[in-house]
């Protein structure tokens, strides 16, 4: 028997033209009730085909959206195939009108293929929407995209940014994870993944205990919420969350930013380039480099460069855009050699 989640932390009359700080600053998940009740596109969802409408009056048609497509044994997991030399779903280019009319023609269907356009820049492909449903984050410039489905699992992942996702349409489930329980959630391929993002390999609807013991241990640690149009909830980044589309068709709005500069590369090629040159040397060079991460990284101070002249310090400076360009072109240099 799993232990039961927590429900996610709630905050509710939050002012959606003036977003605080502290929350789209939070190291922990809120669920803001009933954030974006007021945008349009919540109302047109009274019905699914009303929301399908209201969508095709800002499509442009003029290229393709990515759809993924499962068929209905699947029952809406977006995965791996059995043996995982693939996947369990193709990826369509079709028309984002022809898109939404598929959704529609199978809202009555019990059992319908699984039909998800995932992750598209709401800007690109759907312009004005954001003229009429958007929220104000002041100084940061989020991305914003939309996700248009009906019933779909989409397998506990995480993202480098913070996280602010809004339902405008269907219900949608999200189950969160601290990111310190990742060795509980036993973690696919990170070179070869469904959608970008290493993947969880529990399935959430019926996990095999047997084959995955510490995910119960992951489950004392997680924390739920059902949302549903106009509800919001901000994921901070790298939590795991696991996203579930409960109706026949479901919209997501959100907004990723990273509240650090944009020329900050990603953590993930430091991770990748330490797996290929760090993780397979000898237990005693392994333990010399942790040391060495420790002291340039994880806990740098006034061991780390201060008994150097400041400027001679070089990287181990505060790095500023100009000093990060240079260093990624220097980098680049060895990698090619």
């Amino acid at each position: 028997m799993l232990p039961p989640a927590r429900p996610i932390p709630e905050l509710g009359g939050i002012d959606a033209r003036s977003l605080p700080d502290p929350v789209l600053a939070s190291d922990l998940p809120i669920v803001l009730r009933g954030l974006v009740s007021h945008w349009p596109i919540v109302h047109a969802a009274r019905s699914a085909h009303s929301a399908i409408d209201y969508l095709k009056g800002f499509d442009h048609g003029a290229m393709p959206v990515v759809a993924t497509v499962a068929p209905p044994g699947e029952s809406g997991r977006v995965f791996y195939n059995a043996d995982f030399s693939g996947f369990n779903f193709r990826r369509e280019q079709v028309p984002m009108g022809v898109a939404l009319e598929t959704l529609r023609k199978y809202l009555a269907d019990e059992a319908p293929p699984s039909i998800y356009v995932a992750s598209t820049t709401i800007d690109t492909f759907l312009p004005g929407f954001r003229g009429e449903n958007d929220l104000d984050f002041g100084s940061r410039a989020p991305l914003a995209s939309i996700w248009i489905g009906n019933r779909s699992r989409i397998a506990a992942h995480q993202d480098l940014p913070q996280n602010l996702a809004c339902v405008a349409a269907g219900r949608r489930r999200v189950t969160l994870f601290p990111p310190d329980q990742l060795a509980n959630l036993y973690i696919g391929p990170i070179d070869s993944t469904p959608a970008g993002q290493a993947v969880s390999l529990v399935d959430f609807a019926a996990p095999d205990l047997d084959r995955f013991p510490r995910f119960a241990e992951a489950m004392r640690h997680a924390l739920v919420a059902e949302l549903g149009p106009g509800d919001a909830v901000l994921i901070p980044g790298m939590w795991w969350h696991h996203v579930e589309g409960l109706d026949p068709f479901n919209v997501l709005v959100n907004y990723w930013w990273r509240d650090a500069p944009a020329w900050m590369d990603t953590p993930m090629n430091t991770l990748m380039y330490a797996i290929m040159t760090i993780r397979d040397l000898p237990p005693a060079q392994r333990a010399i480099w942790q040391e060495v991460f420790r002291h340039y990284v994880f806990e740098p101070g006034e061991a780390t460069a201060d008994h150097i002249p400041p400027h001679a310090r070089g990287v181990l400076a505060p790095l500023d855009e100009a000093r990060t360009r240079d260093l990624r072109a220097r980098l680049l240099q060895r990698i090619n050699r």
